[in-house]
């Protein structure tokens, strides 16, 4: 893997925001977190990202439909859905064309293999 590897997390928990950007540098990718979908598409950084970490439950617009308006943009990027919801909470349908999804709390372990589906060969 390069350090040109960039991966945004958007998600609208702080303490989210300000621990995975750092798992993700020590595992040698470049992270840039976001408090929302709102704030990412405005961001300037949609074409640099080459993978997502994209919360499914945000205020205002939530990951799956910021995923539909990427795809409607024409970006293709990957995207690993981040979620503490449980059970049928889950939504599934809004989902497709995701790589993963990963349940809060999370391991390293669980984040590197999304991560190795998402960016094959780096």
């Amino acid at each position: 893997m390069t350090r040109s590897t960039w991966v945004a997390v958007i998600d609208d928990d702080e303490s989210v925001r300000e621990s995975l950007p750092d798992l993700l540098r020590e595992l040698g990718y470049t992270a840039r977190a976001f408090a929302s979908a709102e704030e990412f598409l405005a961001s300037g950084f949609i074409d640099e990202a080459q993978c997502l970490l994209l919360d499914i439950a945000m205020p205002g617009m939530s990951g799956p439909e910021l995923h539909q308006e990427l795809i409607r943009l024409g970006h293709t990027t990957p995207v690993i859905f981040i979620t503490a919801l449980t059970g049928s909470r889950v939504p599934t349908q809004p989902l497709q064309g995701h790589v993963a999804m990963l349940f809060k709390p999370f391991s390293e372990h669980e984040l590197r293999a999304a991560l190795a589906s998402a960016l094959p060969g780096t």
